[in-house]
């Protein structure tokens, strides 16, 4: 399951091609549920691309610098070791 809250974006759609068009300080949050597929790559020289994909084809994908994808290897050996959630 894939979920996108976009907070009152505007968009133009011309010519086939869809652009933003309002206001340049908007956030939106995606967030991607039952992932079936995970692959952690590197991304140009230096950055570090994670890729999750769900059944339905879904796809989000988060490039790190390196520290900041040690941290979340860090975090996840953390968890991993305190956490019951992998038993």
């Amino acid at each position: 399951m894939f979920t996108l809250d976009v907070d009152r974006f505007i968009f133009e759609l011309k010519d086939g091609a869809l652009k933003h068009v309002g206001a340049s300080n908007k956030s939106a949050t995606a967030k991607l549920y039952d992932v079936d597929s995970v692959e952690v790559r590197e991304f140009g020289d230096e950055r570090v691309k994670i890729t999750c994909e769900d059944g339905s084809g879904n796809e989000i994908e988060v490039a790190l610098d390196p520290a900041e994808a040690s941290t979340v290897a860090e975090e996840l050996a953390d968890l991993e070791a305190e956490s019951d959630i992998f038993e």
